[in-house]
C-alpha cells in the first residue's frame, strides 16, 4: 500500500508541472495527459482500461461500456487560435474521445466529448488539407463535440448544451 493517495500525487504533479512551465517556458513532457486521464476518470465516472489498449477508459452510467480515448490540452491564455490536439488513433478501436482542457495551473475547466464517426469525418477533412491523419485543431474538436463538464456547472446532462456551429 502506498503512503500517498493518487489524488494527493496528482495534486502535487499539477503544482510541479505549472512551476516547471513558469520556470522553463515549456511543458513537462507527458504530465498533462496523466493529469487529464485522472480528471476524466473522476469527473465523468470512468474506469481505467488498463495498459496496452487503444483506449484509456471504459464508461459507466450513461457511457456504460464505451471505450474512450482521453486527450489533454493546456490553455495558457485566451488565444486558442491554431492549437492542435495530440494525434487521435483513428485506426484503433474506441468509441468516443474525451478532451480535458486544463488551465495554466493544470486544473480542468472544461471537458468535451465526441463520437468516433465525427472524429473520423473531421480527420478526413483535415488530411485533405495536408494535416497529419488523426490531427485536429482545438477549434475543430470543440465544433464537433459536446461540452460534458465545466468548472462552473459540473456535469452537463446530455443534450442540454451542444456546440453547434449552425446557429
Amino acid at each position: 500500500m502506498s503512503l500517498y493517495s493518487v489524488d494527493k500525487l496528482i495534486s502535487e504533479a499539477r503544482k510541479l508541472a505549472a512551476e516547471y512551465r513558469r520556470t522553463t517556458g515549456g511543458p513537462l513532457p507527458g504530465i498533462s495527459g496523466e493529469i487529464a486521464r485522472h480528471d476524466a476518470m473522476r469527473l465523468l465516472d470512468l474506469t481505467p482500461a488498463g495498459n496496452g489498449l487503444s483506449y484509456d477508459a471504459i464508461g459507466n452510467g450513461s457511457r456504460k461500456g464505451k471505450r474512450i480515448q482521453i486527450k489533454a490540452r493546456v490553455i495558457q491564455d485566451d488565444n486558442q487560435r491554431g492549437l492542435r490536439l495530440g494525434q487521435i488513433k483513428i485506426e484503433q478501436e474506441w468509441d468516443t474521445v474525451v478532451l480535458v482542457l486544463l488551465n495554466s495551473d493544470y486544473q480542468p475547466f472544461e471537458v468535451y466529448e465526441v463520437e468516433r464517426e465525427e472524429v473520423i469525418e473531421a480527420s478526413a477533412e483535415a488530411s485533405q488539407n495536408r494535416s497529419k491523419r488523426g490531427a485536429i485543431t482545438l477549434a475543430r474538436f470543440k465544433a464537433i463535440s459536446t461540452l460534458v463538464w465545466t468548472l462552473d456547472h459540473g456535469s452537463i446532462d446530455e443534450g442540454i448544451w451542444v456546440n453547434d456551429d449552425s446557429h
